[in-house]
């Protein structure tokens, strides 16, 4: 799975770990994220991450 970072905080979205303070179980690929969830660090909605090569 890949990871995606925010371009505006920097934040990466590591698919194996998940995002345990929004309530994103571990082996959740960004694919499958909510469109409603955003940045945990800075706020900063999908659409504003690129997928780390």
């Amino acid at each position: 799975m890949d990871k995606w970072v925010c371009s505006i905080c920097g934040y990466v979205y590591d698919p194996k770990r998940g995002d345990p303070s929004s309530g994103i179980p571990p082996n959740t690929p960004f694919e499958a994220l909510p469109d409603t969830w955003t940045c945990p660090v800075c706020g900063a909605p999908k659409d504003m991450f690129k997928k780390v090569s």
